[in-house]
């Protein structure tokens, strides 16, 4: 896993075409710092997964196996850093939801965020 990289410069990021990057910063472990990355896709994108083979899969894991097992129309993907967000339980299936739910309820798309360079 990479860690304490330095952020790419603006003109070393290319854009694709159907996909908005957006940030925040929800303060998961350090204040003040953009620790959250919704990727919008546009209508009609295919996505796919990979995951770990542990039978002990976290609840994100868990959440994105079912989404992608259940519908071909996934429109956003959520990341975060500076937790796992393992070992959480009945809580972190929930939270997850949650979390996928305000995504796909949020009346402001990806691209009216704080958008990466």
């Amino acid at each position: 896993m990479a860690v304490n990289l330095f952020p790419p410069e603006p003109s070393e990021i290319y854009s694709v075409p159907g996909v908005v990057l957006g940030v925040a910063a929800a303060n998961i472990r350090k204040p003040n710092r953009n620790d959250v990355l919704v990727v919008e896709l546009a209508l009609g994108s295919r996505v796919a997964g990979v995951f770990t083979s542990n039978r002990f899969a976290a609840a994100p894991v868990q959440v994105c196996r079912t989404h992608l097992a259940e519908t071909n129309n996934i429109r956003a993907l959520v990341v975060n850093t500076g937790i796992a967000n393992a070992g959480t339980g009945e809580q972190g299936l929930q939270d997850a939801q949650e979390t996928c739910r305000k995504v796909a309820d949020n009346s402001r798309p990806a691209s009216s965020w704080n958008r990466c360079p």
